[in-house]
């Protein structure tokens, strides 16, 4: 089934929070994995109303990150979840934030978050395909 019980796949929202002038991305460390990292992702909820919502309310979260959702990115479809991923250009990070005391969060480069992302291959395609990747000459 796949699915986990469910008659459809879960949606999930992911923000990819960068830092433009700095070129870095924020990552959290997981709640079910405290020693692996993810962006900031969870559920969409209908009082989201849009997709965009629940990507800024999850960064908010779980990481303390508010600002601007800037671009769409991927929809990535497996059998349990649909991940939706949205750029978010960091305006300001709170102090204190509803889950500080279950994660870390930290600043690194693209190429540092595409390591700490590899355990995941959804967030490690999503971040792949975002504007902080390096372009491609052919």
């Amino acid at each position: 089934m796949g699915t986990k019980g469910r008659a459809t796949p879960r949606v999930v929202c992911c923000a990819i929070p960068i830092a433009r002038a700095a070129k870095k991305v924020l990552v959290v460390t997981s709640r079910k994995r405290p020693e692996s990292w993810v962006l900031p992702k969870g559920g969409w909820e209908p009082s989201d109303v849009q997709l965009e919502a629940a990507a800024s309310r999850e960064a908010l979260e779980e990481a303390g990150v508010r600002g601007t959702i800037t671009r769409f990115v991927i929809t990535i479809p497996t059998p349990a979840t649909t991940y939706h991923f949205y750029e978010m250009d960091v305006a300001a990070l709170d102090s204190d934030w509803l889950e500080k005391t279950e994660r870390r969060r930290e600043w690194v480069d693209y190429a540092e978050a595409c390591k700490r992302l590899e355990w995941k291959s959804e967030l490690s395609q999503g971040l792949k395909l975002s504007s902080l990747a390096p372009t491609r000459s052919y």
